[in-house]
């Protein structure tokens, strides 16, 4: 009896799982799609989406979903649901791949503490069953008792572009434009005659899908909290005061950036060790809280050194800095974190910033050519301009690439 009564048991809160999974698929609204919806293989059999909180990774998957798959084959569940503090996530693959299932989407996969070893052992297992994974930035496929970085493909995502707040705050559509197409002045937009108020906008609420809601702020700042408090002291094994530690450690950035960092001084102010503060900086930079500009590496080495410390986006900016924040600090924070979708960007040596040969300086629109007079390709990147002309590009544009 008592093996009938939890099979009952499981098929009862698979229904459960089903019925939730079903109603977030039905309402979930497709006329927008994140730049990432494009880029990702769908097709592929395992693979993972990995980004900071608030960015829009759950929506794009149940946005896949409701376009593309049949509901009577397609599971997506939350690692936070209440059926995983009694239930393997191996065992829920198990039972959906009995009742026909095909498609498996688990969120917030850093939540559930054997997710390398279940997933590697449901690929394994299943070889009919298509598993898609989200979770943190901080997330590593090689932590963990099982190598998944075999088996899984990770997609890296990031906020919105200006391009993509415009379509979705404004209904605007603007075509992508590659880097050499904004350098050669190809950029068009007819669509908006005056883009400057717009994009002061999205500097200062454009990044999070969620701005469209009532108390952007005061979810932004949740979204910072929890990544601080639960999400890199999760990830890293950090007890609760270390957590707060990474607070003190943001709020630092936050009025210094952008800022050459010194190890030294900032163990010194937080009362911790030196060796320590690295690691920290990688968590929150992996956690999407903090830019890290690092010099162009040679030979082996996977990063070269860190030269400067940026907040990561011009939202948390603004809302950390506060008084402090100044158009001096948006200009670069902006210009790094859009580009760093589609090109490897380095600190320069006579400018800002570098990518491959081009050397690139942002300031304000009265900067002049001194800083890149003695570059072999160099452009000044202008805020508050609507047009470019020569080797001088409106800021604004360099939000249209993704």
């Amino acid at each position: 009896m008592s093996a009938i009564f939890v099979f009952l048991c499981q098929t009862q809160t698979m229904e459960s799982l089903i019925e939730y999974s079903n109603k977030l698929i039905t309402e979930t609204e497709t006329s927008f799609t994140r730049y990432m919806f494009h880029r990702v293989n769908w097709k592929n059999r395992f693979f993972g989406l990995v980004g900071p909180r608030g960015i829009g990774k759950t929506t794009m998957v149940l946005q896949y979903i409701k376009k593309n798959l049949p509901l009577h084959q397609t599971l997506y569940v939350t690692a936070e649901d209440f059926y995983f503090a009694k239930n393997r996530l191996l065992d829920l693959a198990d039972s959906f791949v009995k009742i026909g299932g095909k498609y498996l989407f688990i969120d917030e996969i850093h939540k559930y503490s054997d997710w390398s070893r279940e997933l590697k052992l449901i690929y394994d297992y299943h070889k009919s069953l298509n598993v898609v994974f989200t979770g943190s930035s901080v997330l590593d496929i090689k932590k963990g008792n099982a190598d998944l970085s075999r088996r899984a493909i990770i997609y890296s995502m990031q906020g919105l572009s200006f391009r993509e707040y415009l379509m979705l705050f404004h209904n605007i559509l603007i075509p992508e434009f590659s880097l050499k197409q904004i350098l050669n002045h190809e950029v068009q937009t007819p669509e908006i005659p005056h883009p400057l108020p717009l994009f002061d906008d999205y500097l200062k609420r454009g990044y999070y899908p969620f701005a469209t809601e009532d108390d952007f702020n005061l979810k932004l700042h949740q979204v910072i909290n929890q990544t601080l408090e639960t999400d890199i002291p999760t990830y890293a094994d950090m007890n609760v005061a270390t957590g707060r530690k990474l607070k003190q450690l943001l709020a630092i950035v936050a009025e210094s950036v952008p800022f050459k960092p010194n190890m030294s001084k900032i163990a010194e102010m937080l009362n911790i060790s030196r060796n320590n503060i690295a690691d920290y900086l990688l968590y929150m930079e992996e956690a999407g809280m903090i830019a890290q500009l690092r010099s162009k590496t040679e030979g082996i080495r996977a990063l070269g050194k860190v030269d400067k410390i940026y907040l990561d986006n011009t939202n948390l900016a603004f809302s950390l800095a506060k008084e402090n924040q100044n158009t001096g600090k948006s200009r670069e924070s902006f210009f790094l974190n859009q580009l760093r979708v589609n090109h490897e960007i380095t600190s320069s040596k006579i400018a800002d910033f570098k990518i491959d040969e081009i050397d690139f300086e942002v300031g304000g629109k009265n900067k002049g050519l001194k800083q890149i007079k003695n570059a072999e390709i160099g452009f000044i990147v202008k805020d508050n301009l609507e047009r470019g002309y020569l080797n001088t590009i409106p800021l604004w544009h360099f939000g249209l690439m993704y």
